[in-house]
């Protein structure tokens, strides 16, 4: 006999168990992870658009910067919160936004006042 019998489950069966275990023990779970994601990710991540929005409130007359797509220039006039005037080559200036500023390379001597004599 090469085929045996097959027996049906009792009606009266718990029903399985999750595969996960309780809301407790997912905590248990998550929680860790969240941590570990929050200071290798987020933190960091923060900490890096902090010094850039520092870098980019920051640019002054005389800076050497470098624009998204790979342009060099110096800062010729700061315009407003949002724009900037870049010197690319002798005597070709032009605006750019402060937003576009991938790099703050040489920072420029700040303006000397000359104070007139008495």
């Amino acid at each position: 006999m090469f085929i045996t019998e097959a027996f049906a489950q009792a009606s009266g069966a718990a029903p399985a168990a999750s595969p996960f275990g309780s809301g407790l023990e997912m905590l248990f779970l998550f929680a860790p992870l969240m941590v570990v994601w929050y200071f290798f990710l987020i933190r960091p991540q923060r900490a890096q658009q902090k010094k850039r929005a520092e870098t980019l409130s920051s640019i002054r007359r005389g800076d050497q910067v470098v624009l998204g797509g790979g342009i060099t220039g110096k800062v010729t006039k700061v315009i407003d919160d949002a724009e900037v005037e870049v010197e690319i080559a002798e005597g070709v200036k032009i605006r750019a936004m402060r937003a576009y500023v991938a790099e703050v390379r040489v920072k420029g001597e700040p303006v000397k006042t000359e104070t007139p004599a008495k």
